[in-house]
């Protein structure tokens, strides 16, 4: 059973609109960064992703993680983690970039949910390699590959309205782990099956839920980041068709409220 389930915001950046809306303006913005938190009744404390945490902003840094904060100038709110949750016993990730994932060192107990391939695709990367598709070794465990229990070695079932192929998390219909291909080798968004209303946190499918409900999604520099660009506007088309069949989509960095 599923309790508590929310959607905090670890951060703010500000960005022009049109770098994340195709013909937006060049008004800025604030995007979110956020995290998902919930109880299970068997998997505990859960969080999926970690959102920004200190470890990027602040202390001692490579120099590539240095010069990621000094371009991108994020600002942690209240509800940043650790603080926010001290304690977690399980954690989803959807995928490996630094604001997705910088506060895992601070849950060493934590069981980690995560596409297994694609985590050791970037392990085994190039320094070089690596920090140009924005994933920090640093801000991994040194014992990640270890903890990480691989999306698929999980139950494979169907999600409902029309999206395909999941995994079963828990075992229980509860939570289904959802491929999301396009912006990231391994992205993954998270069904929320069995609420009142089916929720999905889609991640990074898009930064703007107008962007893909318009089809607005951002050309260049945004779009030189994506690693499939087709697969993005297929994603896409799936998440409109979950909305319009009644489920609910959640973004990561969207300004629109998550509640």
């Amino acid at each position: 059973m599923i309790t508590g389930l929310s959607f905090p915001n670890s951060a703010t950046v500000r960005v022009p609109e049109r770098l994340v809306l195709r013909g937006g303006r060049w008004t800025q913005i604030d995007l979110a960064v956020r995290y998902a938190q919930f109880s299970h009744s068997r998997a505990g404390t859960c969080l999926i992703d970690t959102g920004y945490s200190a470890r990027v902003t602040s202390g001692t840094r490579s120099l590539p993680l240095t010069l990621y904060a000094a371009i991108l100038r994020p600002r942690l709110t209240p509800l940043a983690l650790p603080p926010a949750c001290p304690k977690a016993d399980t954690i989803l990730l959807t995928h490996l970039h630094a604001d997705h994932i910088s506060a895992l060192r601070d849950y060493p107990e934590a069981k980690l949910v995560a596409d297994a391939a694609a985590a050791a695709h970037f392990l085994e990367a190039g320094d070089i390699s690596r920090t140009r598709h924005g994933v920090f070794k640093e801000l991994l465990p040194d014992d990640f590959r270890k903890r990480i229990v691989g999306l698929s070695t999980l139950a494979q079932i169907e999600a409902p309205f029309g999206l395909g192929p999941a995994r079963d998390v828990f075992g229980d219909g509860e939570v289904l782990a959802v491929p999301l291909p396009g912006h990231m080798r391994g992205h993954t968004g998270y069904l929320f099956a069995k609420q009142p209303v089916p929720v999905l946190y889609a991640g990074d499918a898009d930064w703007l839920a107008r962007a893909i409900r318009e089809d607005r999604s951002p050309r260049a520099p945004a779009r030189w980041i994506l690693d499939d660009p087709e697969a993005g506007r297929e994603t896409a088309a799936r998440l409109n068709a979950f909305a319009a069949a009644g489920g609910r989509v959640v973004l990561c960095h969207d300004p629109e409220p998550a509640e």
